[in-house]
């Protein structure tokens, strides 16, 4: 069977999940603290007919080689964790990260998970909690009878009460670096996991030694840009039909011989 069949297979293939990667971005254009993914290409292992450089007469050799492509892949997803937007909401519970870190988060398999989603919640007996319901860590837990909220951009929450004048530190809010944030490993609900890729996670004072600094009122809104991921869109749809036709070429080359040989 011809090659070149497969070779454009193989680019229908890599296109797909190209779409599926920008049609996941798309998706998640309102997710709070979503970073867009990028799909990595490589090309497959070539066939040598003649090696470059091979001797082709006395004295004389190929400039060039004869070697022939089988086709392309996608390697990795990459998520791309440039800083989004910052929304003002005025809740004094939300947070958003201005700069490198990730705020911890007890997962219900007792691992910690990594999520730059600070919309944040009390649960039952007054801890901080994400949107999902896992415990913030270190744990913060504010009183039953707080008046006001305070989290500074140091991470220090400090709250003021009813029955008190001057606030009182109830925690601090610390955040993770990692020196490969790529590696990590995205499981969904807006959480990172660690992995052999990302590095052991740096837990920092948030604002100091590289650390972003903490907004309160405010979330960090998806970094996805609509009007881009729309063009790689068409571009994806457009390398698509390309490789489509390839196949359509290669067929009616194979029928032409069939039918006349």
């Amino acid at each position: 069977m011809d090659s070149s069949l497969w070779v454009a297979k193989t680019g229908l293939d890599a296109q797909q999940r190209r779409m599926t990667v920008v049609a996941n971005n798309l998706a998640n254009v309102n997710t709070t603290g979503f970073k867009r993914d990028r799909a990595v290409f490589e090309d497959l292992l070539y066939q040598t007919i003649r090696q470059p450089g091979a001797q082709v007469g006395q004295g004389a050799n190929s400039p060039t080689g004869l070697v022939l492509g089988t086709g392309t892949r996608v390697v990795a997803t990459e998520k791309i964790h440039s800083q989004g937007n910052m929304i003002q909401t005025d809740n004094a519970l939300d947070l958003a990260l201005d700069g490198d870190g990730f705020l911890q988060t007890l997962r219900q398999d007792g691992t910690i998970g990594y999520t730059r989603d600070g919309s944040l919640k009390l649960n039952n007996v007054g801890q901080l909690v994400t949107a999902s319901g896992n415990l913030l860590q270190p744990a913060v837990t504010i009183p039953n009878n707080a008046r006001t909220i305070t989290i500074g951009k140091d991470g220090t929450v400090s709250v003021q009460t009813f029955d008190q004048t001057e606030s009182q530190t109830v925690g601090n809010i610390q955040v993770a670096n990692f020196i490969n944030p790529a590696g990590l490993q995205a499981m969904g609900g807006n959480v990172y996991v660690q992995t052999a890729a990302s590095g052991e996670a740096q837990v920092l004072t948030p604002s100091q030694d590289g650390a972003g600094s903490l907004i309160q009122g405010s979330l960090e809104a998806s970094n996805v840009n609509v009007v881009e991921s729309m063009v790689n869109m068409i571009e994806t749809q457009r390398a698509y039909e390309v490789n489509s036709k390839a196949i359509s070429a290669a067929d009616g080359m194979l029928r032409f011989i069939n039918n006349n040989l």
